[in-house]
């Protein structure tokens, strides 16, 4: 019975031993590979994505929305084609597309502006 127990505790003891090598593996790798630079990055994106949507959608498009004539802001703007033949109206919105490409382009000027004030060296 004794030399069970003595038996388990090598094997526990072996096991542990792979789990801690396994575990410091992963924090190497985390270390290496900047993991936690890359998570805190994604997480800024974010949040500057939101704040970037909020800013085109609640204060620049409501102005030229008022200006070129539509009540929701740019993307009010609609083209209505006629009607199909299952008596639905056709409806070319390309105020949203306008929308979206200069969040787009917004969102990407803020990320060079980013890049370039932290002096990062992005490689090609």
């Amino acid at each position: 019975m004794a030399e069970v127990k003595e038996k388990s505790k090598e094997l526990a003891k072996a096991g542990l031993g792979k789990v801690k090598g396994a575990g410091s593996g992963f924090m190497t790798f985390i270390k290496e590979q900047n993991v936690v630079g890359l998570a805190v990055g994604l997480i800024l994106g974010t949040a500057a994505s939101g704040l970037v949507n909020s800013l085109i959608n609640n204060v620049i498009m409501p102005p030229l929305g008022f200006l070129l004539g539509s009540a929701e802001g740019i993307r009010g703007l609609v083209l209505t084609m006629g009607t199909t033949p299952t008596g639905e109206v056709a409806v070319l919105r390309y105020g949203e597309f306008i929308n979206d490409l200069i969040n787009f382009l917004v969102l990407a000027l803020v990320i060079y502006c980013v890049v370039k004030a932290l002096k990062l060296d992005i490689k090609k």
